[in-house]
């Protein structure tokens, strides 16, 4: 099927294989987003998951932040079995579904909301626990104070891949330094550690999008993707540095930017307060990249089509 995302049903969608889900995403040309979300805060709406709000609001791609493939929780989700959590949510929403893992070179434990635990590490056998409960994208990136670095990344990639093969999408970076000085500014991805990530196995590159990190401009950015498209994959732009919850001129500003630099998927973070970005903001965001048209279609559809 050679259709893009931006136009396709919860049914077709549940039927791609992730060469094809790449596909569909490279076709929309720029207007995919992404929203991300804590999955251990109480819900913004009290009673539905902040997953759900955010695909209200016309998120393609839901990613699920703390989820833990050991003791699966997701706050406000109708009860079900530990291993259905990932399924129920699709159910409810008829999205993508990504969580994040990550290759922390912290002892389990270390700080407050970010804590690790086993089941949150970035490692083969999380990342096949996870392909099996349904996750169909692994994001490989670090949390504030959590030291992720760039190497720690290349190293669970090259274990993730050879575990999953071209089960799963992998998409991988950082949108912040991720508690490692010598990795902020400008070298929080470098070309080199692109190169790296790409050979090792990453589908699309993970990269702050600009405006959101000291010394991140369009034009930094767009190099980089540029490079990355050169080398056959995508872009992803991440909003990671609580700017979601900035007002809606900032994050349209934020969109534009990230869009002329060349990003394929826009990734909105989670704290706009604590658990999701603000739902206006999203909107917002969506409405810059790819007008009411695509963003109305998106939040109107049934996921019963």
């Amino acid at each position: 099927m050679s259709k893009r995302l931006l136009s396709m049903t919860h049914s077709q969608i549940e039927s791609l294989s992730s060469k094809e889900l790449l596909k569909a995403i490279a076709l929309s040309e720029g207007r995919i987003m992404a929203g991300e979300c804590v999955c251990s805060t109480a819900p913004l709406l009290n009673d539905i998951t902040n997953a759900e709000v955010v695909a209200s609001m016309s998120a393609d791609i839901l990613i699920l932040n703390i989820f833990d493939v050991d003791n699966p929780l997701i706050q406000g989700l109708p009860e079900c079995r530990e291993k259905d959590t990932i399924r129920k949510l699709k159910e409810l929403t008829g999205r993508i579904i990504g969580i994040n893992l990550e290759p922390t070179e912290n002892k389990p434990g270390d700080e407050a909301l970010w804590r690790m635990t086993k089941g949150r590490m970035a490692s083969a056998e999380n990342a096949r626990k996870a392909k099996e409960m349904g996750v169909d994208i692994l994001v490989i990136t670090g949390n504030p104070g959590n030291s992720v670095s760039n190497t720690a990344i290349v190293s669970a990639i090259r274990e993730i891949r050879n575990e999953l093969r071209d089960e799963i999408i992998l998409i991988t970076g950082k949108m912040h330094a991720s508690g490692i000085l010598e990795e902020s500014g400008e070298k929080i991805v470098t070309k080199e550690d692109v190169e790296e990530f790409i050979d090792a196995g990453a589908d699309i590159i993970l990269l702050p999008a600009p405006g959101t990190v000291p010394g991140i401009s369009e034009s930094n950015i767009h190099e980089l993707i540029s490079y990355i498209h050169e080398k056959g994959k995508l872009a992803m732009t991440s909003i990671g540095t609580s700017q979601e919850g900035a007002d809606t001129d900032t994050i349209r500003r934020i969109a534009l930017m990230a869009k002329a630099a060349g990003a394929d998927i826009h990734h909105i973070g989670d704290s706009g307060y604590v658990g999701m970005a603000l739902p206006e903001n999203i909107m917002a965001y969506s409405i810059a990249i790819r007008g009411v048209r695509h963003t109305y279609h998106q939040m109107g559809q049934s996921i019963n089509r």
